[in-house]
């Protein structure tokens, strides 16, 4: 299984996507963040689903883009683009999946700023190849385990959020993912774009490198459990020492 965040802020966007993959009884780590590069600007890819879906798809969309005559000025021509290419995969080999008892479920988050862009743009594109954008109100997508980190997102983060706490907030998702599933792990590659500016290169990071903010989170859920204001179920306690 996959879990990749998205999230875009006032500031600019963070992308964190897991790296572990499991198959049967073995663990391996693979990438699940692409870098696209066209023209002088950079976009990113982060899928879940059939690996075979992504790769086909994402070679594709390099080459359709790598044709043109006039590079995208916006994402959202981007996105289409890879949208009219998974629905081209989808033609090719949904058949053979389904009878082969697998299922076309690729989910992508793409992310970036070109040059018609006035700032960084997110999307989540469906397995039928359309798309919807993240807003101000909506400023995050999750695919592949999204049940376990979307609560603290949908509490916390904001589209003022600064990008250092997005990207605390998208580790935290992470995190709790982490914890519940065995199929979602370390290492983990997380890149930020900073309203365009830079090239986009992921870094990756492992167990070791997130030793203090795991221990400094679980102490302070502790210390807020410990805390937690619970005269309001007082009543449950009285009525549970009455004699029967």
């Amino acid at each position: 299984m996959t879990f990749a965040v998205g999230i875009r802020v006032e500031a600019g966007l963070v992308a964190l996507a897991d790296t572990q993959v499991v198959r049967g009884h073995q663990t391996s780590n693979k990438g699940k963040l692409s870098i696209i590069e066209h023209s002088d600007s950079h976009a990113f890819v982060m899928t879940s689903g059939l690996r075979s879906i992504r790769d086909k798809t994402v070679l594709r969309l390099e080459d359709e883009l790598a044709a043109l005559s006039e590079p995208c000025e916006r994402m959202h021509q981007l996105v289409s683009a890879y949208g009219d290419q998974l629905k081209q995969v989808r033609e090719e080999d949904n058949a053979s999946l389904t009878a082969s008892g697998l299922k076309f479920d690729s989910h992508a988050i793409i992310g970036g700023q070109l040059a018609g862009d006035a700032l960084p743009e997110l999307f989540l594109v469906y397995p039928e190849g359309n798309w919807v954008v993240a807003t101000t109100d909506s400023p995050s997508f999750i695919v592949g385990r999204s049940a376990y980190g979307k609560p603290i997102l949908d509490r916390l983060l904001r589209f003022e959020t600064s990008l250092r706490e997005a990207v605390a907030l998208a580790y935290l998702a992470f995190d709790a993912t982490r914890t519940s599933t065995v199929d979602v792990g370390y290492p983990f590659d997380l890149l930020v774009l900073d309203s365009g500016r830079g090239p986009l290169r992921p870094q990756r990071f492992d167990a070791h490198d997130l030793q203090d903010a795991e221990a400094f989170w679980q102490t302070r859920l502790q210390a807020a459990l410990a805390d937690f204001p619970d005269k309001w179920a007082d009543a449950v306690w009285s009525e549970a020492s009455r004699p029967r």
